[in-house]
Order: structure tokens, then sequence, then C-alpha cells
């Protein structure tokens, strides 16, 4: 599996999705005045990147499932 591009595609859209929640979360638990600012937008980049995660996913079971 490791050797299939679009498997080592959907994890790196996992691991970004991971990133981006974690950079959120220590965000988040710090507070302040960079919280106020910049939390709608890193959630927006999250959302955006779970979109694109699931789309990955459902095009590899998709493609990769008829075996």
């Amino acid at each position: 599996m490791w050797s299939d591009p679009l498997f080592i595609l959907v994890i790196i859209a996992c691991l970004a999705v991971l990133g981006v929640l974690t950079f959120g979360l220590i965000g988040f638990t710090r507070g302040g005045d960079w919280n106020r600012k910049h939390a709608n937008k890193v959630m927006r980049w999250r959302i955006g990147l779970q979109a694109v995660a699931i789309i990955l996913i459902l095009i590899f079971i998709f493609f990769r499932g008829k075996s």
C-alpha cells in the first residue's frame, strides 16, 4: 500500500488536518489576542483540509476498493 501514490496523498492530507487541528488547539488553550484574531481562520483551514481529505479517501476507496 505504501507504494500507492493515492494512499500517500491521503496520508499527507490526514496529517495536514491533524497539524492544523493541533495548531488550533494550542492557540485556543493559550487564548489571548492572537486567538481572538485568528481562531476563525484556523477553523476554516481545518474544515477545508478535512473536506479535501474526505474527498481523497472516497476517491481512494472507489478506485482501490474494487479488488
